[in-house]
């Protein structure tokens, strides 16, 4: 009211009204207030006496919580998802009714509100639903119509104590062979093959990996969480892979990354720290037994030769006198700590309306290393990875029939560590001479020095030129930086066509992509000091190596940090992909699906080095699928890949790839129903088809039908003039064009069986053979009288592979708390090279024949190990040539 004495007061001083009207206004004004106080009233009331809160948890059948269900008032868009736990709590009218509970792979369910205020809720399993979320090429398909060999992981699975994703696909998935050649952060990606190795040429052997479509490398699937992931498919037959034509003929990860959900906003966070080490450290032998078999290996190859260390020394070592003068070092436990703490965080939220959903997640990583870095320097050059990340993904509804989905991500990584990395540092505690100096002096002998005194010696094998190598002062003589960035935008659209036929519907996907990394160095030379016994005092002294002065050896030493510059990669990747689809079911029998996809991209370096590499990488596919099921017994379905690659030219450009498939459901016959109890799926499957791959020779090989002429090559120079005074450069063919180099061939089949007994034993079994033909090689045995200056290559291997893989898995209910889940996997691929360039060999020498032997078999002499003990000398085959290793000359 006072508001409103305060507005008549000015609007009755303003003369630019007359009374009347003054006086209407006022009174619509006074009524406006008062229907606006009442309003806000009934408002009140109704929120104090209609609004009331309830909560709940919602589980599955065997009593687990189901983190992420949707709980919605039936009929609006009030709602929420559960938490962690599958709880959740509401803001309800009086006047709702009914809450519609749902979760993906479970039956939704509705149930009655009434008068209660505290809801427990069961959810049962769709087995229908649970099918339709397999995720295949450009597509998902009902598990049970599944044809192909295809293998899913739960996000659940590849949870671990590590923030690479790489490392988790180990015994994951039948048929993955994956190895982790290195567990130093930032060098610690797996290595993995699907099926084996499938081609002895040097192109690419990786599957693709997919993350929404984009493809990605082997970091990005590392630095991928799995908090943030929702499906993660592996592809590993021809019919699997045929719809990515080229680039699928090694296989195909598959990954989906979360969606956002209708509801209120749900956040998750996950916080860990983890506690690693070296799984195990080489057990080496006792540095008085090292010295004492370096002298008998040096008397076993001559009995004369002075010996590397005196009876003096063994002895002085072994009752451990003066460390400085006698070092006695463990390189190991003086460069490696026994262990690190590593942290990860997640932070996500999901939630959105009927017209927009979105997800966002962002991921920050600690990894540290285990070098025992004691802070000598005033710098910390120990190894530290720093991974941080951010994902967007939101999805509109534009029109009732059309959806929209931008993504948005970004994920970037700031490297720390020695120069040379951390391997090269462990190979020096490995390599490195235990006996020679100490790691460093103590500051007390120079006082007034700014700089470490770290040991070291003159090499023994080249009269003071150079210095052995200390690895400690190796170790924290600088750091190298390195930072990456990933930046990528993808946009989606989705067009129902239903008003043209029912079960079409397209799509389009567009995105960019954008890479870059650098690296630099700072380091200084450490200076190195040698000690001496005084003959007057009988002090130790010690003396400088390599000061720079009058009979100083090897890099003179600084004091000073200085700078070097590492390797700086671009790269731009622009993606464009269109596809038609369609999905239907006729009678409720005959179902007909069908898609076609095409797709261009374009990949071009920003520092390629030379003007080839630098012209943008282009390709064009068109791809197809197209299956019938009838009553979900007997399941067809054809797949191809029309390819175009640059890298061959016309007429062997293009590349047709089709594969065919066939399964039969038994267990859906009716006749199978007596035995359901017992074996309650049952399906035989069989694949076969023809998969392509461009990605062969050299990655500097860009245009196999190109020549290439160096116009400037001094070494084919020719001389002219009375005098020779004038020089020209001569013309050399680095490589021949070759018109025939066109696509390598993968023609793969696949036999397949999949067994349920009693609902809760899975059995998946396998067997598959592969033959690659037309894979390139360089032709080695051509003659020299032919007069070429550059060796071709031309399609003339072949290979085959084969093998089986298969995964068991059982899950057993006790009671609505307990539960358990077994699971087992098992691979077994094996190769033979069948065609191979290599001259005919006599029959005295065919053992050195690659045809007939596995594409990873190893030749030559092999230096295992040394002998043990007589015993296993007497029981060793029989030893061909003399090893003399270079680790025992760097230890003599």
């Amino acid at each position: 009211m006072m508001k409103l004495i305060k507005m008549r007061k000015v609007f009755f001083s303003c003369p630019e009204f007359d009374f009347k009207f003054k006086l209407i206004i006022l009174l619509l004004c006074i009524t406006v207030f008062q229907v606006q106080a009442k309003e806000e009233k009934v408002t009140d009331f109704r929120n104090e006496i209609q609004k009331r809160t309830i909560t709940g948890v919602v589980k599955d059948n065997q009593g687990v919580p189901l983190p992420g269900a949707n709980v919605i008032v039936k009929g609006t868009s009030n709602g929420v998802v559960t938490d962690f736990d599958g709880e959740f709590e509401l803001n309800i009218d009086e006047s709702a009714k009914i809450l519609e509970v749902s979760f993906i792979g479970y039956e939704t369910i509705d149930v009655a509100i009434g008068n209660k205020s505290v809801f427990s809720i069961v959810l049962n399993e769709n087995q229908e639903a649970l099918d339709e979320v397999v995720i295949v090429g450009f597509g998902t398909q009902k598990k049970e119509s599944l044809i192909s060999s295809i293998t899913t992981i739960s996000p659940k699975e590849i949870k671990g104590p590590t923030s690479n994703l790489t490392t988790m696909m180990a015994g994951r998935v039948p048929g993955m062979i994956s190895y982790q050649r290195s567990g130093e952060p930032g060098a610690d990606n797996s290595d993995f093959f699907i099926r084996g190795l499938g081609s002895f040429g040097s192109g690419k052997v990786n599957p693709l990996i997919l993350i929404d479509g984009i493809e990605s490398s082997t970091t990005d699937m590392a630095r991928l969480q799995p908090d943030d992931i929702d499906s993660f498919s592996v592809l590993k037959d021809a019919a699997a892979a045929a719809v990515y034509g080229a680039r699928g003929a090694n296989g195909v990860v598959l990954i989906k990354t979360k969606r956002g959900k209708a509801g209120k906003t749900s956040f998750s966070l996950r916080s860990e720290s983890r506690l690693s080490s070296n799984v195990k450290n080489f057990n080496f032998a006792d540095n008085i037994t090292y010295m004492q078999l370096a002298n008998e290996a040096v008397l076993t190859r001559n009995p004369k030769a002075a010996l590397p260390y005196n009876q003096n020394k063994i002895y002085r070592t072994s009752i451990g006198d003066n460390p400085l003068l006698y070092p006695s070092n463990n390189w190991i436990d003086e460069l490696i700590s026994d262990n690190t703490f590593n942290q990860g965080y997640n932070l996500s939220a999901s939630g959105g309306g009927d017209k927009a959903r979105y997800y966002v997640s962002g991921t920050y990583n600690v990894d540290n290393g285990v070098l025992n870095v004691e802070g000598i320097n005033n710098f910390n050059n120990n190894i530290k990875l720093r991974n941080y990340s951010l994902r967007s993904n939101i999805d509109m509804n534009l029109t009732s029939t059309t959806t929209a989905a931008v993504n948005i991500y970004g994920q970037f990584d700031d490297y720390t560590g020695p120069v040379g990395g951390g391997g090269r540092i462990f190979n020096l505690a490995l390599w490195s001479n235990p006996v020679k100096f100490p790691k460093v002096y103590p500051s007390s002998f120079l006082p007034f020095v700014d700089h470490p005194l770290f040991g070291g010696a003159q090499a023994s094998n080249n009269t003071g030129s150079a210095v052995l190598i200390n690895p400690y002062a190796e170790m924290v003589r600088g750091y190298q930086t390195s930072k990456a960035s990933t930046i990528q935008a993808q946009v989606e659209l989705k067009q129902d066509l239903n008003f043209i036929t029912k079960g079409l519907s397209a799509r389009a996907m567009a995105y960019v992509r954008r890479y870059s990394f650098f690296q630099v160095s700072r380091a200084y030379n450490p200076f190195y000091y040698s000690s001496t016994i005084s003959p007057v005092t009988g002090e130790l002294n010690i003396d400088v190596l390599n000061d720079g002065g009058q009979g100083s050896v090897g890099v003179t030493g600084t004091e000073y940090l200085n700078y070097s510059e590492g390797g700086k990669e671009l790269d731009s990747r622009i993606y464009l992909e269109a596809a038609i689809n369609y999905n239907r079911t006729f009678n409720d029998v005959h179902t007909i699906t069908g898609m076609l996809v095409n797709l261009m991209s374009s990949y071009e370096l920003g520092n390629a080095g030379s003007v080839q590499a630098s012209l943008p990488n282009r390709n064009h596919s068109f791809s197809g699928r197209f299956t019938y099921g009838y009553d979900d017994r007997y399941l067809f379905e054809f797949n191809f890949g029309y390819n175009g690659s640059e890298r061959f030219a016309k007429g062997s450009r293009y590349g047709y790839f089709p594969s065919l498939g066939f399964a039969y459901r038994v267990s859906n016959e009716d006749y199978w129903s007596s035995l359901k109890d017992v074996v309650s799926d049952f399906k035989i499957r069989f694949t076969h088809g023809l998969v392509g791959n461009d990605a062969i020779g050299n990655v500097d090989d860009r245009f196999f039908y190109l020549s290439t002429v160096n116009l400037n090559d001094f070494n084919y120079s020719s001389t002219f003039g009375e005098q020779f005074g004038y020089s020209r450069p001569g013309v050399f063919t680095d490589r021949y064009s070759n018109y025939n180099i066109g696509w390598e061939k993968s023609e793969q089949t696949n036999v397949g069986l999949d067994l349920e007994f009693f609902n809760s034993l899975n059995i998946t079994v396998d067997a598959f053979k592969q033959k690659r033909t037309n894979i390139l090689e360089v032709r080695q045995n051509i003659g020299a009288t032919l007069g070429l200056t550059a060796i071709p290559s031309t399609n003339f291997g072949e290979m085959n592979s084969s093998g089986f893989d298969g995964n068991i898995t059982y899950n057993k209910s006790f009671n609505e708390d307990w539960y358990t889940q077994l699971r087992a996997n098992f691979t077994y691929a094996t190769s033979e090279i069948l065609v191979h360039d290599e001259v005919s060999y006599p029959e005295d020498l065919t053992y050195r024949s690659l045809v007939g032997n596995s594409a990873s078999q190893g030749y030559g002499y092999i230096a295992e190990r040394l002998f043990i003990d007589h015993e296993e000398t007497l029981n060793s085959p029989t030893q061909f040539g003399d090893y003399t290793g270079g680790i025992l000359n760097i230890a003599m």
